[in-house]
């Protein structure tokens, strides 16, 4: 018995050391591209360094070295602390990213904010974008796990990865590389749907643990991405919220400024804001948080990890009241804030319309003009706060994706 025992420990720390080198091994690939930013960093002119985009390999140094270097846009102009601090989560839609900029630009008190693009597609034209602005300090972040940078190899897809709709049998005999991991439906991984919520995990690790510039920062972090668009009152109405918070909830985790609600109702409930539990549905779009519900949700890097969902916002209500024992509890604005405009991507089949999502902000805007900072905020619904059971996704299966995913606080 003394032996089994000793044998089943031996097998379970040599499967434990295998996966683990091969996260040693993924990092020490990018060690000539430490080394060539080494050399540069010391440079004056580092601080501005261009980034390159010719080859993957120029790429690679490029974003570990903008990640190191941390080069704040118009700092000399907004020397204030900031306020607020906004994260883009940005991939590879460049009109909308300007429909939000153009928003931005008009939202009252945006100087207070520090704007923090978060890159997983990198091209001129979304660069371009970025670096027009002016009105507030900018900071441009780059996931170094994008698929663009591991085109034929994982987190990429790898050629020898196993098809997504073969079965595990049939993966078995062809000896494709995850043929043991498919998801809770039999499928197997596809990067393309993998890769948000790796993004997602790393950003908030990456802003919250070694963004230099927040070292002490103890206000909110709101989190929208490249397809929304935001009001001119949006900075307004979280001074508002934030405070109301204090006084009406404080036991309340996150701040909501968006949700997806028909805006047809707008007038009604500019002022109104509501207490809930926390719900993927409603919840995952304009979200602020404080350090102490990073911290929450932290505890549960092995849980959001592991849950076989590929989207993080799905697999942050599943933590919602097991893993995060509470419930997570939102304070909400009724009238949203932020606004989706985005009509192509990941889950839509048909091609962008810009234009279209324009004319319907426009349509809004002239809906809500006259409602816009409101004078004060008033909490007038409190729905009841639980856990909320949903049907499981499934495309987050891959042991290696629980892997990476796991270690990003250690390989930032």
């Amino acid at each position: 018995m003394r032996f089994k025992i000793h044998k089943r420990n031996a097998l379970i720390f040599v499967l434990v050391a295998l996966i683990a080198l091969c996260v040693v091994i993924r990092i020490r690939k990018n060690d000539n591209v430490h080394q060539e930013i080494n050399k540069d960093v010391a440079s004056p002119a580092s601080a501005t360094s261009k980034f390159q985009y010719d080859t993957v390999f120029n790429m690679k140094k490029s974003v570990y070295g903008s990640n190191y270097r941390q080069f704040i846009h118009n700092a000399d102009k907004f020397s204030a602390d900031p306020q607020l601090v906004v994260v883009v989560q940005v991939h590879k839609r460049p009109a909308y990213l300007k429909l939000l900029v153009d928003s931005l630009e008009k939202v009252l008190g945006v100087h207070n904010i520090l704007l923090i693009f978060s890159q997983d597609y990198f091209s001129e034209e979304i660069a371009s974008e970025i670096e027009r602005i002016d009105f507030c300090r900018v900071l441009q972040i780059y996931f170094p796990y994008s698929t663009q940078l591991y085109p034929a190899e994982f987190p990429g897809q790898d050629p020898k990865d196993c098809p997504r709709d073969i079965s595990k049998d049939s993966a078995i005999k062809m000896n494709c590389n995850n043929a043991d991991y498919p998801d809770s439906y039999g499928h197997y991984r596809e990067s393309a749907f993998t890769q948000a919520k790796h993004h997602w995990w790393w950003k908030l690790h990456f802003v919250w643990e070694r963004v230099r510039v927040l070292q002490g920062y103890t206000g909110y972090v709101l989190f929208i991405e490249e397809d929304n668009y935001l009001l001119p009152d949006f900075y307004h109405v979280f001074e508002g919220m934030a405070a109301l918070k204090k006084k009406e909830c404080p036991d309340c985790d996150m701040l909501a400024l968006g949700n997806h609600d028909d805006a047809t109702r707008f007038e009604e409930f500019a002022d109104k804001v509501e207490t809930s539990g926390w719900l993927s549905t409603r919840h995952n779009i304009g979200m602020a948080m404080p350090k102490e519900m990073y911290y929450k949700l932290m505890g549960c890097n092995a849980e959001f990890c592991t849950y076989d969902d590929y989207n993080w916002d799905w697999t942050l209500q599943h933590l919602s009241g097991s893993c995060i024992s509470k419930p997570l509890k939102v304070l909400a604005a009724k009238s949203s804030r932020v606004l989706h405009t985005g009509n192509c991507g990941l889950h839509h089949n048909q091609g962008c319309q810009p234009e279209v999502a324009r004319q319907g902000v426009k349509g809004l805007l002239d809906l809500s003009q006259k409602f816009l900072f409101p004078s004060s905020l008033i909490v007038n619904s409190q729905q009841p706060v639980e856990h909320k059971n949903h049907m499981i996704n499934g495309g987050w299966g891959d042991i290696r994706d629980h892997v990476l995913c796991k270690n990003y606080a250690n390989i930032l």
